[in-house]
This record gives C-alpha cells, sequence and structure tokens, in this order.
C-alpha cells in the first residue's frame, strides 16, 4: 500500500507548482520510519520517556481505542533503548556479566511467572466461591445440626438420600416455602446492592466487553480491584437468590480482572498494550478451565470466541495458566470428591446409530432455542434500559422473588442448576434415583416436570440475564437443554419399551440397557449451549472433558454440528456478539464476512478537522480542540491543498501544549509540526516544536480501495484511525466507528423494523407502572401511612433518561456516532 502510495504521490509531485515541490517531496522522504530508511540510529532516552509519559495518560483514558500499530512501533524502541542502557553495564572485558545473564533469565521467565500466578489466584478463587455458592444455595432449604457452615451434601457425606443432620428449617411446607422466599430475596438485594455502590462494571457476564477489551477498546475500571472483589463477592449470593443466572461467564470475567490486577505489578506489562493481550487471553481460558474444569475447552474457547488475535505464543501461555488454574482447583478439592465440576459424569455405554435421529431433533432444539432467547433478551434489555436503569436493585429483588415463587414447587427448578444438571445427567442404574425419576410409574409426572422445567426457566432466562448482578447464561442455558434431552431420552427408552420388537431398534442388545436417557440430557445441555453461544468445537471438548466419554464425541459432534447449522440459519452471531452490537461497542468481528460492494469513501469522515504545518498559533490549536471531540488531527501543507503530512493524537497534541503552558509561553506563540532551522540573530521567537509527537507514517489507502479491504486492515493491524488520500491529497479519514455505522444502516435496510413494537413496550411499562402504583398505594393504606413504596418524582422523564446512548468516545464528533437508541427501536 506504501508502494502504491509513492507512485500516485510522484504523479501529484510533478503536477505542481516548483515552488511547492521540496515541500512534498521532504515529505516523502520523511515519511519512510528508521527501520524503512535502513538507520539504526540511538533512541533518545528523553524522547522515550515522554513517549512512556504520554502511554501513561492513554491507559487512564476511557472509551477510547488502542493504536496496535503504534503501540508495536513503540515496544520496539523501548526494547532498543533497553539495550542501549543495559549494554555498556552488563558487559565486562568484552564478554557478557553474570548480572546481564541473571536479567536476561528474568526477563524471559517473567511471562511464565505471571501466568503462573496469575493461575494460582484464578484457581484459589474459584475454589473459594464454589463453597460459598452451594452453601448459600442450600442454607435456602434447610441447615446442618453438627456445623452450620457445612452445605447438605458434606453434612450428609456418604448417604444418597439425606440423613438425620441435615434439617428443613420447619415441618410445616408453607413455612418452607416463605423463607425460601424471602432467602431470595435477601441474596438478590445484597448483590444487587453491592454492584450498585460499588462496582456498577461487575453486573452482568463480562464476556463481550472483555472481547471488546482484547480487541483494544478501553474500559478504565472494567477490569479493576474493585470489580473483582464485588464480582467474587456478589457471583455466589446472586446464584444462590435462584435467577437464571450461571457463574461460567462471570468466572471468565473475573479471572480476566485477576490476571489484569497482577499483571500490573510488572513494568513490562504495564507499559505494553500487546503484552496485556497476550495475558488478558490467557486468563478467559483459566476462567473457562475452572467454571468446567476442562483446561483444553477452556483454550479453544479463548481461540474461537474471546480473543480477535490468538497466536502460538498466546496459545501456549493460554494453555499454561488453564493448567495451573486446574491444578490449583483440583488440589484444592472444593466438593471432596475429586471432582472439578459438580456434574461430572461418567458413561460406559456405546450408543446406537438409529439414535442419531434424535440426536438431530436434540440439534435443532439448540439452534432454535439461542435463536429464540438472543432475539427476545434483545427486546428486554431494551425494555430494561428504556425504563428500567433507574430502579436495578428493585427489579434484580422483584425477579428472584417471581422466580422463588414459580420456581420452589418443580423438584428441577427448586435445586441448583449445577445439581439438576448432575441428576439429569446420570444413569439409571448404580443406585442414583433423585426422586425416583427412573421409576417407570413416575414417567408421565417428570415428563410434564421436565417440559414446565424446559419452558419456565427459557422465560426466567430471557428476563433474567442482563439485569444488574453477577450473571451468565452458560448454566442456565444448558440446564434447559439437559431437561429437554432428559424428556426426549425417556420419550425414547418408552417408545422402546413399548416397541421391543420393531426392526428400528433391532440393533439393541435384549440382555442389556438400549437407551440411557442420561446421554440425551448431556447432548441436549452441549446443544443448548453452542446454541446460545454460536461456537462448536470449544463445546465438544468441554462436554469431552467433563465426560470422558471417548464414544460420544461424534453424538455430540453431530448434535453441535446441527445446533450451528440452524443458529446460522436463524440468526447470526451469538448472544456475546449481540451484546457488543447492542450496546453500540466498537467492535469488527473476525467470523463476519461483508459484501458491500462499495468504496472506502462512501463511509468516511469527509472534510475532517485538520492542522497546518505551521503557521498556527497555541491560542488557535487549543479553541480548535475545544470545538471538535475529534481523537486526532490529520497534518497538511496547508488548507487549500490539503497535502498529507502525517496525524497527531489529541492525547499527544494536549501533552504538548500543557507542557508549554507549564513552561509559560505566550499563547500567540506559533506551532511547528516539521523541523525548522532558526537563526539566532532573529528577534522573532522560535516555534514550538511539535515533532516528535507527529507519525509521518499514518495508515493510508485510496478512496476506491473496497469498504470490505478496509475493514480487514482494522481487524488485522488494528488502526485507531486510516486516512483516505488521492495522489497525495487528503480526503478523509475513518476510524472503526464509520464502518460500523454504515454495517449498520446495510442491515437495517435488509431488514426493516416490525411496526408497532415501540408501543407495546410502552403498553407494557404502562402495565408495571400501574401495578406498582396500585401496590404502593395498598401499602401505604394499611400503614396508615407510615410505610411509602417507591418515589412519586421517579416516575418522570424516565423515557429520555433511560434511552441515552452509551458513551462511546473514539474519532469523530457525534455525526460519526452509532446511536444506540436507533437499535433498540431496530429491537
Amino acid at each position: 500500500m506504501n508502494n502504491r502510495q509513492s507512485t500516485t504521490s510522484a504523479t501529484a509531485i510533478s503536477s505542481r507548482p516548483p515552488h511547492s515541490r521540496a515541500h512534498t517531496l521532504s515529505r516523502r522522504f520523511s515519511a519512510l520510519s528508521t527501520a524503512e530508511q535502513g538507520n539504526d540510529d540511538p533512541v533518545d532516552p528523553a524522547e522515550q520517556a515522554v513517549a512512556d509519559e504520554i502511554d501513561e495518560i492513554k491507559r487512564y483514558e476511557d472509551f477510547t481505542t488502542i493504536d496496535w500499530v503504534q503501540d508495536a512501533a513503540r515496544e520496539q524502541q523501548r526494547r532498543k533503548l533497553r539495550r542501549q542502557e543495559r549494554a555498556g553495564f552488563f558487559e565486562r572485558e568484552g564478554r557478557l556479566g553474570w548480572r546481564r545473564k541473571a536479567w536476561e533469565a528474568y526477563d524471559a521467565a517473567q511471562g511464565w511467572i505471571v501466568v503462573t500466578l496469575i493461575g494460582s489466584a484464578i484457581g484459589v478463587n474459584a475454589a473459594f466461591l464454589n463453597i460459598i455458592t452451594e452453601w448459600l444455595s442450600d442454607i435456602k432449604r434447610g441447615y446442618c445440626t453438627t456445623a452450620f457452615y457445612l452445605n447438605e451434601s458434606f453434612c450428609c457425606w456418604g448417604a444418597e438420600d439425606g440423613c438425620a443432620e441435615w434439617h428443613h428449617w420447619s415441618g410445616f411446607w408453607p413455612l418452607n416455602y416463605l423463607l425460601y422466599i424471602l432467602f431470595s430475596m435477601l441474596f438478590a438485594f445484597a448483590s444487587a446492592r453491592l454492584v450498585k455502590s460499588y462496582a456498577p462494571y461487575a453486573a452482568g457476564s463480562g464476556i463481550s466487553e472483555i472481547k471488546c477489551i482484547i480487541a483494544g477498546f478501553v474500559m478504565k475500571g472494567f477490569l479493576g480491584f474493585r470489580t473483582l472483589v464485588i464480582k467474587s463477592i456478589g457471583l455466589p449470593l446472586a446464584i444462590a437468590s435462584g435467577l437464571s443466572v450461571g457463574k461460567e461467564g462471570p468466572s471468565v470475567h473475573y479471572a480476566v480482572c485477576t490476571g489484569n490486577v497482577i499483571s500490573r505489578f510488572f513494568v513490562k506489562y504495564r507499559r505494553n498494550a500487546a503484552k496485556t493481550r497476550e495475558i488478558l487471553s490467557a486468563c478467559a481460558a483459566a476462567g473457562v478451565a475452572v467454571a468446567f474444569g476442562s483446561p483444553i475447552g477452556g483454550v479453544l474457547f479463548s481461540l474461537e470466541e474471546m480473543s480477535s488475535y490468538f497466536p502460538l505464543k498466546t496459545m501456549w501461555r493460554s494453555y499454561f495458566c488453564a493448567l495451573v488454574a486446574t491444578a490449583v482447583l483440583a488440589a484444592m478439592n472444593p466438593f471432596r470428591t475429586g471432582q472439578l465440576v459438580m456434574f461430572t459424569v461418567r458413561y460406559d455405554r456405546s450408543w446406537h446409530f438409529f439414535e442419531v435421529l434424535f440426536y438431530i431433533v436434540i440439534g435443532i432444539f439448540g439452534g432454535v432455542y439461542g435463536a429464540f432467547v438472543i432475539t427476545w433478551n434483545l427486546r428486554a434489555q431494551s425494555f430494561r434500559k428504556k425504563y428500567l436503569s433507574k430502579y436495578p436493585i428493585l427489579e434484580a429483588t422483584i425477579l428472584a422473588t417471581a422466580t422463588a415463587i414459580l420456581c420452589y414447587p418443580n423438584m428441577f427448578l427448586r435445586i441448583d442448576m449445577t445439581e439438576s444438571m448432575e441428576i439429569l445427567f446420570q444413569e439409571c442404574e448404580g443406585g442414583h434415583d433423585f426422586d425416583e425419576i427412573c421409576d417407570p410409574r413416575n414417567r408421565t409426572s417428570i415428563i410434564f416436570a421436565l417440559l414446565i422445567a424446559t419452558l419456565l426457566r427459557t422465560f426466567l432466562v430471557i428476563i433474567s440475564y442482563g439485569c444488574k448482578v453477577p450473571a451468565g447464561i452458560f448454566v442456565p442455558s444448558m440446564a434447559i437443554g439437559a431437561a429437554f434431552g432428559r424428556m426426549v431420552g425417556i420419550l425414547v427408552q418408552a417408545l422402546h419399551e413399548a416397541f421391543p420388537g420393531s426392526a428400528f431398534f433391532s440393533a439393541c442388545d435384549a440382555n442389556q440397557t438400549c437407551i440411557t436417557p442420561g446421554t440425551y440430557a448431556f447432548l441436549g445441555a452441549a446443544a443448548a449451549l453452542a446454541g446460545i453461544m454460536h461456537i462448536t468445537v470449544s463445546v465438544v471438548v468441554i462436554m469431552f472433558e467433563l465426560t470422558g466419554a471417548l464414544t460420544y464425541i461424534l453424538p455430540t459432534m453431530i448434535v453441535v454440528g446441527v445446533t450451528k447449522a440452524v443458529s446460522e440459519r436463524l440468526g447470526k452471531g451469538g448472544i456475546a456478539d449481540r451484546m457488543i452490537w447492542f450496546n453500540g461497542f466498537p467492535f469488527l468481528d473476525n467470523k463476519e464476512d461483508h459484501s458491500f460492494g462499495v468504496p472506502a469513501s462512501t463511509c468516511m469522515t469527509k472534510d475532517p478537522t485538520c492542522l497546518t504545518v505551521s503557521g498556527m498559533s497555541i491560542a488557535a490549536i487549543d479553541a480548535l480542540m475545544a470545538q471538535s471531540k475529534f481523537q486526532g488531527f490529520p497534518i497538511v501543507e496547508d488548507l487549500d491543498e490539503k497535502i498529507l503530512l502525517g496525524f497527531i493524537g489529541r492525547t499527544e497534541l494536549r501533552y504538548a501544549l500543557d507542557k508549554a503552558e507549564r513552561e509559560r509561553m505566550p499563547k500567540r506563540t506559533l506551532c511547528s509540526f516539521k523541523a525548522e532551522h532558526h537563526s539566532s540573530a532573529l528577534s522573532e521567537a522560535a516555534p514550538l516544536d511539535l515533532q516528535q509527537f507527529v507519525n509521518a507514517t499514518p495508515l493510508t489507502v485510496h478512496p476506491n480501495l473496497p469498504l470490505e479491504t478496509t475493514m480487514e486492515l482494522f481487524k488485522k493491524l488494528g488502526p485507531r484511525v486510516i486516512l483516505v488520500e488521492h495522489r497525495g491529497r487528503l480526503a478523509g479519514l475513518l476510524t472503526v466507528k464509520d464502518c460500523l455505522k454504515y454495517q449498520f444502516q446495510a442491515e437495517a435496510l435488509e431488514h426493516p423494523r416490525e411496526a408497532g413494537r415501540h408501543g407495546g413496550q410502552e403498553a407494557l411499562w404502562q402495565v408495571i407502572r400501574s401495578s406498582a402504583t396500585w401496590v404502593a398505594d395498598k401499602a401505604r393504606n394499611i400503614s396508615g401511612g407510615r410505610l411509602r413504596l417507591g418515589d412519586e418524582q421517579a416516575n418522570v422523564a424516565v423515557d429520555s433518561e433511560a434511552s441515552q446512548p452509551l458513551r462511546q468516545a473514539d474519532e469523530g464528533d457525534g455525526h460519526g456516532d452509532v446511536e444506540l437508541e436507533d437499535r433498540r427501536e431496530v429491537i
């Protein structure tokens, strides 16, 4: 691309007047980097110190994007400077001294030291969270008389159907029902209060935001220490409240937070965003590894879902981090069974070819489930952001109360979701029979209970995922798939018993059990997980590591393959990708292929704010920056010709101007963005030299370059901005946000929004508000005015305040934004 630019620029030079040719030629020669010119000049320590100070400022900028091209260039400069500084210090008598050898060994091993510390911390945290979650989930139903801090499984160790040491809160079931509801309300209220008061970023799953952060989007505080603490405390409370949320997604979040906090203690990772990205990718793999007890599956999940850039070194680091985290979790053995997760199971029977037909049915269910939940959850999220954003604690508490009221009567919904999967995965032989689900006489009631559990849990997942507590969607989806799969398995088993001599079942051995309903539950869980996340290989490996059953790899691949095909037919992208789109984050997905058929000039920002190479005063630049929100400015020769000379970032320019102000330079002082020589005899003050802050080799493209190719440059190289020039003249600039805006408009034309949906949301809000007003009035009347629920002023202007779009700070001002409000209307 640089070669093309040089050719076109030569044409532009030959057509220009002689007096302007010198400047352009100097620009073209100066545009060559040090490496391109073949020079190996030493790095100026003072300039490098300024660059490091600017990088430290950028690290604290919120809602901006990292320029990976610039980051890589600066890291090369840091390495070169370190070699210069240490060369004379470490070398003695022409040989390498022992101190340099020791430093090089430490520098080489620093990455492994960091990964080991992070993996150990993640494993310890996961073990404690498992123990606390199980105790809080069981305390809603009873307590242990021998030791109050023991959950039911530890209290009744070795007993299959409970024990005398475990007592329910009362022998009167309505009182137990009421206490169950009260505990659920208390846990949800505590979790939502902690999140709102101390760490709002701890809410939700965090996977979609982490994908953007790994890709280069800066969200200050999202991976901070406070978020880590509140996520670790609020997650067990949210799961124990009974909300249809899981811990696997939040496990990725607290694992990445752990990696970010620990790596900041090492200068090597604090200053280099690319190395931090490697650590975050490895932590995402470790988070999935401890959640499912699947280290290989965690690495594949990070590769398939989380990371937009995943070289071989990152894969090796991810594997080692997942290995350490899983080993620490296994050493702590939180369940005292040798299992890393509660729903680990082993199958010793094979499958039959005729069962593939039913496996396909389960795969179709997984795809339909994923598309249905994603569509309706986004609509619920739209309603929540527009009307319920002012009541996060009340919303979570009411959801937990409603969930407890609806779930307690159903034996599969009353218990924890991981415990229900453990029961549904089990074979009927071997003494495992929860509430006699294996008894043929209870088959009809069990099928009905599983059907109710599937439908009701699906509804609860739709309305619960996204509320302001730590919440994942992996385990709820797997529990729904397991319930549906077990139901299908029981029906197939009943069909076989009704027609044992049918040719369809001729492969069955009369002396052995033919149908194992637990395997259908296992495959249903895999289908639902693949359907909601749109991932394939990592799901197969995770499920294999959970069961250790080599014979069921092929059925799992069949089910996941069918699910993937149905999911792609019904929708685009998993729940994490759709949440990125919904929130308006500047993220280009590598998994998407586009065919717009338009040039880059179609969506570029035309006539951007430019700075001339000389002649502008400090006051003029200050005024220009105050009027514009652009995160960078092209440098041109003059505003008429707009011959492109370089690009300067807003942070660098602001740093230089603030430094000049501290040095009390007059506001009328002129600024120069190129090297100039001034005679000391001149009385005029020398201009402010800003050349060291200018990027003389910005990434540029031709206006007629296809937009798809430009988007590939953003995905693969990761620049913050791409300038569009034609024969050396600036035509415009492109950012990720500009590409996303055009993509959104093109998709909106292909899929026009449905009329009347906004009116339906408004009607639903009026029903909710009327119901809340009625309850508040009744409570006030009964209490004689002493009890007041709600705030009359809270209902005013909810629509206008709740529908403000999420902040997006990148290159461009308002006309370059992708407004979230538009996306809500489409949803």
